[in-house]
């Protein structure tokens, strides 16, 4: 009982955040769905795409149970994941996410959690795992890739928040009023603090 309890509650939790990150896309130019917006180019699209990567890769290669989608062999990884071409589709990228996690959740459902599963390109003694291990994998890669969607997605044009139903109008002074009491406080508390000390410093 625990462990479909345990299934269960990942799942429904892997299902929640796949949603957020779609979300995240909801209303945005094609540039702006596109486009880096860090010094190192993550962009909002790409995250949707390297996500749905990532899921098509742990619930089907790794469990004998390969993805229907065309993937390049993990072995010729070259960060192309990671950004749309001017030729892929929002669509075609958001369409391939929603039929991965189909494919991942015939996994899911059809394995016990301490399922066997393979992970070639994890180090040893770590490439042999099991259902459950990956599943906690894959739901971690999802959160952090939503959090910085979530991020970026604010940066944009201030919308936040998890699930559209959760929305609320943006108050910026509210907003304002907000930020500007953590500045202050930052603020003070480095006016208060000691001077840092230069060079390095061993406790031996």
């Amino acid at each position: 009982m625990i462990d479909e309890f345990a299934k269960d509650t990942l799942h429904g939790r892997l299902r929640r955040d796949r949603e957020a990150l779609l979300w995240k896309l909801d209303g945005l130019s094609e540039y702006d769905a596109r486009r880096p917006l860090t010094a190192t180019g993550t962009n909002l699209l790409g995250l949707v795409k390297h996500v749905a990567t990532v899921e098509a890769r742990y619930f089907g290669e790794v469990f004998g149970r390969p993805s229907p989608e065309p993937l390049s062999r993990w072995q010729d990884y070259d960060g192309s994941d990671l950004w749309a071409t001017e030729d892929e589709t929002r669509d075609r990228i958001t369409g391939f996410y929603r039929r991965t996690w189909d494919h991942a959740d015939a996994t899911i459902d059809a394995l016990p959690l301490d399922a066997p599963g393979h992970v070639p390109w994890w180090p040893e003694p770590h490439s042999d795992t099991n259902l459950f291990a990956v599943m906690v994998h894959v739901l971690g890669e999802t959160v952090r890739h939503t959090g910085q969607a979530d991020i970026l997605r604010e940066g944009l044009d201030g919308r936040t928040g998890l699930r559209p139903e959760h929305e609320k109008p943006i108050d910026e002074e509210a907003r304002a009023a907000y930020r500007a009491k953590i500045e202050r406080a930052a603020a003070a508390s480095a006016a208060s603090a000691p001077p840092a000390i230069s060079g390095s410093r061993s406790d031996f």
